[in-house]
């Protein structure tokens, strides 16, 4: 079965090859509060509270964000673990990987 979220994983792949992508709660949140952080993934397996959290702190600093992919997705994209929420710090990357998250999105309508 193909997953509707290879492309964008493939590009945030290519991102975490980059350098750009900050992952895991404490590293991500800092990065939103820091300016630093110009995409935010949630997995979409993440508990209600880790998802409140970070869609509450994404909208109050202004950051994108979007919830794709489960966890184990996400960790393995970035070649670790299993990871709830993961950041795209390179703006470029970040609107490239959201632009392909937002037309998987529009496939499955």
């Amino acid at each position: 079965m193909i997953n509707k979220y290879n492309k964008a994983l493939s590009m945030l792949s290519i991102a975490t090859k980059a350098g750009k992508v900050v992952s895991g709660g404490f590293m991500v949140e800092n990065a939103i509060q820091q300016g630093i952080a110009h995409l935010v993934i949630i997995a979409e397996d993440a508990s209600g509270n880790t998802r409140k959290k970070f869609i509450d702190k994404c909208t109050y600093y202004h950051v994108p964000y979007r919830i794709c992919a489960d966890s184990e997705s996400l960790g393995r994209t970035i070649g670790k673990q299993d990871r709830k929420v993961v950041a795209v710090t390179n703006e470029g990357l970040a609107e490239s990987v959201l632009n392909k998250l937002d037309i998987s999105k529009e496939m499955e309508v």
